[in-house]
């Protein structure tokens, strides 16, 4: 039986690699031919946190990265009791994301999504993969950022928008702006809020892990976004 395990978890960690190594593929391909615009690119896919890490670039600051990695040891946030389902919905005229089980509320906070020039898409999602902690890398000129640990990582995908254009809902460590338009196409949140989400929605994250992919057995949750 513990061989039967450890067999499992080697194919597990090698379909992950695969895809992973898939998605660094495509969007090198995609930033070298610039033929889509791409929200955020990540580029690293591990979840860890890098202690080696201290500063980030955002908009032309320099910002102290904060020690996340020593506040979060990994835990499940049970939500409700309700059996309907788990869905966010994000509301961009009002700048704001409220998570539903059912029709009952998990939890209601403003956000920052897309400027005019990057705007987060609308329709309806479902998270692919989540990374506990992520390097972001993206824009041109004043709007170059590149954000070492971005915490709590949910990117999302639909037939018309892939995945690898990169965007997501993650805590946010370099602005506090919420309320207002201030991303490259991502829904900026709170990083506490952002923590409470990526514990409740799926796919589930074991423990011991930094980074999950959705899967028929253990599906991204639900997201609904419109003006």
């Amino acid at each position: 039986m513990a061989k039967k395990r450890q067999t499992s978890k080697i194919i597990q960690a090698l379909a992950i690699s695969t895809l992973l190594l898939m998605a660094i593929f495509v969007l090198v391909i995609s930033a070298s031919h610039n033929k889509t615009k791409l929200a955020s690119i990540p580029t690293d896919f591990s979840g860890d946190f890098n202690l080696k890490e201290n500063i980030a670039m955002f908009e032309g600051e320099e910002i102290a990265i904060p020690k996340l990695a020593e506040l979060d040891k990994g835990r499940q946030v049970l939500g409700t009791a309700n059996s309907g389902e788990k869905w966010i919905e994000v509301d961009l005229s009002e700048q704001k994301l409220t998570a539903w089980e059912g029709d009952q509320l998990f939890l209601s906070t403003p956000v920052s999504t897309g400027l005019p020039w990057w705007r987060t898409p609308e329709g309806e999602f479902r998270i692919w993969i989540k990374l506990r902690y992520t390097r972001m890398e993206g824009g041109q000129g004043s709007y170059y950022y590149n954000l070492p640990n971005v915490p709590y990582v949910m990117y999302f995908e639909n037939n018309e928008i892939s995945g690898w254009r990169g965007y997501g809902l993650h805590g946010t460590y370099w602005h506090n702006d919420f309320g207002n338009p201030r991303s490259h196409g991502c829904v900026n949140l709170p990083t506490e809020i952002a923590k409470e989400l990526f514990y409740w929605v799926g796919p589930i994250l074991p423990r011991e892990r930094g980074v999950i992919v959705s899967s028929n057995e253990n599906p991204g949750t639900r997201i609904v976004i419109h003006e």
